[in-house]
């Protein structure tokens, strides 16, 4: 599914070109090329340590050829059941508008059933062009599974509890990949002349790690052109030295291909065998990549990349090693140094080191893009989110984030300072992941594929099978080292719980509580209090309804702005919401009380940037629904009854509005900005405060007017000065600023988890006026106490 409209407002390099032309071609090649620096780094150094971790334990009493031979023909129908047929095959076609991963997976079912437990969605968001599944509108049909999954709100927590498990376990691999990686690279100095000691390769192993966590806030778009090529050599490099192995050592090793092998193999090592496919699964770490980094590029680059270069270099390399270690048994334990000709040995031991380092910085930042994901869907605790790069496509740091995992790493690397025991834990993180995938896969064939469960069922049995078989193999090596990865799986999963759990008692607080509209309406145009100067941005969660913050307000502080406007910025189940369809505009009163409200969209991977248009976007966007209410006779009339909740949707891009108004930017002598609509005479003239270039950090000051001369409808052109004079007068944010406790009459549980848990995290996160962008010279909090 790579059809995106070009008009969403995705960067260019997730918009389609023309099908069936060179341009075309070269695009998905080009993409290919730079999927190799960011999809495969990890899944490309794999090698360095499978052979050793695979040969442990009771195993080390069946190294022998045969055995040899049966552990290439495990690694060879893995690759190619796992990461070719199920993942290139399968798995890739199965995104979300261009994204991919667990939380992809997951708004689809939410899209297509009503799985969701985001509080504040609407009917007007499956109006969004992204919001439907694919290039042509499918029919959802209602089926008993999917009736009785959306009756039990149990199985919906389960579901997103499944998801963010797999969430922790993706997280859980930032921690482990780079300890893993740079430890198996840097072991090679082991095998040279001067014998380093394993406390010096440990020195250096942590040396590479601080450096590599340190230099994460450049951003990696400033070594992203070095990532492709090191690791395009380091395929061609392992495929060479394995080529050269099997010539010199075992030619017969391609007969090793047959699964016969595989049934050997288990005949004659029996459990043991079966043990030690806890490490055999590591030559498939890195696979979820190829889904999780699909908005990047595209099904058929990844697909190209793989199918054509990484799968046939890896499976060369791993037969190589075999036929090496077939002939050296004593080499098992450096089993990929050891493999290496004399002559080469350095230029692969730094193309090695490299290699590693670019796997790392994949899994880094595919951690910081999860943690972004969870936040968004109201999962995760606000963070701050760095762009580190105006032109690359969601790359992001977070430095809080960045400095939990370095110390986490460092951790692993001096607490084990082994590749084995961290494999262990390696592996239970890969193939949960994988298994979890597998799952939500088998809902997406049956509710959003719309395909009968006799089809899904195969792909369930079939790979759930092979994945629960190297699960419990690895789950046997919980007590060497697998305990780690579910331990940081277990702590951020209650973080994430308790998150998302406070946000919705708070969001039902809110709900159950908000302002009746009589009442506002009872009290008349001037709300029986002094209406001051100026525009007042009330923010609340709430989508639909008057929040209680401003019965609270008017109550403490009998004085309100001219112009209120009810803000509410909420995030869909979908992973981009195009820039002409993120203002949602509406009426909550009659148009003589001057309220609206304004509901900002945006998708789980959109980015909220401080860009300080913000207000002149709002205010364009509420001028310009004024203008098309106008159209609507019934709506008009002074004596108007609310809008029971219906709006509409008001670009905000410049030049593209439903309605017709074109908005063009001319800078002239005195700086003026005009905008002009072609449905109505109306000019805005919004005019610097300053006629020098404002800094970069210097937010923007613009006075909007109105031209003499125009023939637009007496009561509109009144709303309209009533607008921009109350924007010249100033704009002020209003918040809540909110306690959470718990009721005395709640148990146990809930008080641990609202009063300390929910509290802790909301007292040391950031507050939601710097999440939101928010000016604190503008700010106006209002406290608030809310019993859950």
């Amino acid at each position: 599914m790579e059809s995106i409209e070009a008009e969403s407002g995705l960067p260019p390099s997730l918009r389609p070109v023309p099908q069936h032309s060179w341009r075309n071609l070269s695009r998905i090649l080009l993409l290919a090329y730079q999927s190799f620096g960011v999809v495969y780094g990890d899944l490309s150094t794999s090698p360095l340590y499978v052979y050793t971790s695979t040969f442990i334990g009771k195993l080390q009493n069946h190294q022998n050829e045969e055995a040899i031979f049966g552990v290439f023909s495990l690694i060879f129908w893995a690759l190619t059941l796992i990461p070719l047929i199920k993942y290139v095959f399968i798995v890739l076609s199965a995104d979300d508008n261009g994204e991919g991963g667990p939380f992809a997976l997951y708004s689809l079912l939410c899209r297509h059933a009503r799985f969701s437990l985001l509080p504040n969605q609407q009917a007007a968001d499956e109006e969004l062009s992204t919001y439907k599944y694919g290039p042509s509108t499918r029919i959802v049909l209602n089926s008993p599974l999917k009736t009785f999954l959306e009756k039990h709100k149990k199985l919906r927590t389960a579901l997103l509890l499944v998801v963010l498990f797999g969430a922790c376990m993706v997280i859980g691999d930032g921690v482990l990949t780079p300890a893993i990686s740079v430890i198996s690279s840097v072991s090679g100095l082991k095998e040279t002349e001067r014998k380093l000691t394993e406390g010096e390769v440990m020195l250096i192993a942590c040396c590479i790690l601080v450096g590599l966590f340190t230099l994460q806030h450049y951003g990696t778009h400033r070594v992203a052109f070095l990532f492709a090529p090191v690791v395009i050599i380091w395929l061609i490099s392992i495929a060479g030295i394995g080529i050269f192995n099997i010539i010199r050592w075992n030619p017969k090793i391609w007969h090793a291909t047959s699964p016969y092998f595989i049934y050997k193999f288990f005949r004659e090592t029996g459990k043991d065998g079966w043990i030690s496919l806890g490490g055999i699964l590591l030559c498939m770490t890195g696979t979820e990549a190829m889904f999780a980094d699909l908005g990047h590029f595209n099904a058929l680059s990844i697909r190209i990349a793989f199918a054509f270069v990484v799968y046939p270099c890896l499976v060369l390399q791993y037969m190589g090693q075999a036929a090496f270690l077939s002939k050296n048994l004593d080499s098992i334990p450096y089993s990929f140094y050891d493999s290496i000709p004399g002559p080469i040995y350095w230029p692969v031991f730094v193309i090695a080191t490299l290699a590693a380092i670019v796997g790392s910085q994949a899994v880094i930042s595919a951690t910081y893009s999860i943690i972004k994901q969870c936040h968004a869907l109201g999962c995760f605790p606000r963070v701050k989110i760095v762009h580190t790069s105006r032109n690359i496509y969601g790359q992001i740091y977070i430095p809080e984030i960045n400095w939990i995992l370095m110390i986490l790493c460092l951790a692993v690397t001096l607490g084990f300072q082994d590749t084995t025991i961290i494999g262990n834990a390696y592996g239970i993180a890969c193939i949960t992941v994988m298994f979890i995938t597998t799952c939500l896969m088998t809902l997406i064939i049956i509710f959003v594929w719309q395909r009968s469960i006799l089809l899904a069922l195969p792909f369930l049995i079939v790979f759930g099978f092979i994945e629960s078989v190297y699960l419990s193999a690895a789950i046997t090596k919980v007590a060497q080292g697998g305990w780690l990865p579910l331990v940081l799986s277990c702590i951020f999963m209650v973080i994430m719980y308790i998150w998302h759990y406070g946000t919705c008692k708070k969001y039902s607080y809110d709900l159950n509580n908000k302002v009746s509209l009589k009442w506002i309406l009872s009290l008349g145009p001037s709300l029986q209090i002094a209406r001051v100067p100026g525009i007042g941005l009330i923010y609340s969660e709430l989508a639909t309804g008057v929040p209680s913050i401003f019965s609270h307000f008017i109550t403490n502080l009998p004085a309100f702005h001219n112009v209120l406007v009810f803000v509410c910025v909420k995030v869909v189940p979908v992973p981009h919401v195009p820039i002409e369809e993120r203002f949602l505009i509406g009426r909550p009163c009659p148009k003589e009380y001057r309220m609206y409200r304004c509901i900002v969209r945006y998708g789980y991977m959109d980015i909220q940037k401080d860009d300080g248009n913000f207000e002149n976007q709002l205010i364009q966007s509420i001028a310009e629904f004024i203008q098309m209410e106008s159209n609507y006779s019934p709506l008009t009339s002074s004596d108007s009854s609310p809008m029971d909740g219906r709006m509409a949707v008001i670009s905000a891009r410049p030049g593209r509005s439903i309605t017709n108004l074109i908005v063009s930017e001319e800078e002239d002598d005195d700086d003026v900005i005009t905008i002009q609509s072609c449905s109505s005479p109306v000019c805005i003239n919004p005019v610097f405060s300053d006629g020098a270039a404002p800094r970069r950090t210097a937010r923007r000051q613009v006075r909007f007017q109105l031209p003499p001369n125009s023939s637009i409808n007496d009561s509109v052109r009144e709303e309209l000065i009533d607008l921009i004079e109350a924007k010249e007068a100033g704009i002020a944010y209003i918040m809540g600023h909110s306690y959470i406790k718990a009721r005395r009459s709640s148990s146990f549980l809930k008080k641990l988890a609202i009063d300390f848990g929910y509290s802790f995290l909301r007292k040391n996160c950031r507050g939601p006026a710097v999440a939101l962008n928010i000016p604190h010279i503008s700010l106006i909090e209002v406290g608030m106490i809310y019993y859950v």
